[in-house]
């Protein structure tokens, strides 16, 4: 289906936004075509769908966006996701005759040993390659920039010592147009176990855009006759984003579907709240029963975190981009 996002209108989910007849209202700025293929995993399924679209509404301005949601076939989905991603999304074939502006690509939850045998694998390559000739600009996020690299470079991500997850702050390193008018440092939300590496990326010819001293590669982007767009964090988390995937660990752990107890969230929930987690993290480690989620105390996040401040600027400036070489005409289809 086609959803016609406008600045004036609330945002539920695809079901619930109004059609090209409710939106026929007078408006100025080019119309913009974009693309998300969401694979996350089945509890975020939804909540990436409303983040992106509350986000390019946010960053649209005077212009309309036609949007549409897509999920590769491959990616393994419970029933009741299934159901969802067949009733509101589009099918992934009719993306030819759809004339994308701009392609959002997000990651899914690994289950193989490695990206290239993962079940999604040939469907994501393809999607690589059809986008590097059909859309103005993709952005590929975490494991689908992973993905991407592997097979546009043969880069190896590499695993971390311990999991990147919090909100850290990046600072642009190149005069790219994706971080014009940005005031300071972006904090954005990274959540990986894996990284691939500056010095890799620089010798395949990548341009890092923004990094972090702790968390290292933020963006980096790649022109080809689309200019791709990659994304190791997740500027488009809301505040409680990184919240509800802790909590997802913990029951996990709890239920002793994995075997390490998750670690806080960098600079995420204030002290008074983390001291509380330790003394619930000791109490879970003797007590290890599903039933002791329902004892997890109330918690409450720093004020400073500013989610979702560098996915308004990011974005901006991105529609931005694609808006101008719309109305320059570029990449002939």
């Amino acid at each position: 289906m086609t959803i016609l996002i406008d600045r004036d209108q609330g945002i539920s989910s695809p079901a619930l936004v109004p059609g090209e007849d409710d939106l026929a209202r007078d408006h100025a700025g080019t119309d913009l075509t974009i693309g998300l293929v969401n694979n996350m995993p089945d509890p975020a399924l939804k909540a990436t769908e409303r983040q992106f679209m509350k986000l390019l509404q946010a960053a649209a301005g005077p212009r309309r966006i036609r949007f549409h949601c897509f999920s590769l076939p491959s990616v393994k989905r419970s029933p009741e996701a299934q159901w969802h991603v067949e009733s509101e999304y589009s099918d992934l074939s009719d993306l030819e005759r759809m004339k994308l502006d701009g392609l959002i690509v997000t990651g899914a939850e690994p289950v193989a040993p490695g990206l290239d045998q993962e079940p999604y694998w040939r469907d994501l390559i393809a999607l690589v390659d059809w986008a590097k000739v059909n859309t103005r600009s993709t952005i590929w996020s975490c494991l689908a920039a992973h993905a991407a690299v592997l097979h546009l470079d043969r880069i190896e991500r590499r695993p971390l010592p311990a999991k990147c997850h919090g909100i850290f702050d990046c600072e642009a390193v190149a005069g790219d147009t994706l971080t014009r008018g940005t005031p300071g440092p972006l904090k954005v939300s990274h959540s990986r176990l894996n990284e691939v590496a500056e010095n890799d990326l620089v010798r395949a010819g990548y341009q890092i855009v923004t990094r972090s001293r702790e968390a290292g590669v933020d963006i980096f982007v790649r022109q080809y006759a689309s200019r791709f767009v990659f994304f190791q964090g997740h500027p488009e988390y809301d505040a409680l984003s990184l919240q509800r995937e802790y909590l997802r660990d913990i029951g996990r752990y709890l239920a002793r579907e994995r075997e390490h107890y998750p670690a806080l969230p960098v600079r995420y929930f204030d002290a008074a709240t983390e001291e509380k987690l330790a003394r619930f993290e000791k109490r879970a480690r003797h007590q290890r029963h599903p039933a002791l989620t329902n004892e997890l105390p109330a918690l409450n996040l720093r004020a400073d975190i500013a989610a979702g401040s560098a996915a308004a600027v990011l974005f901006r400036n991105w529609l931005h981009d694609l808006a101008a070489d719309a109305e320059a005409g570029l990449l002939v289809r």
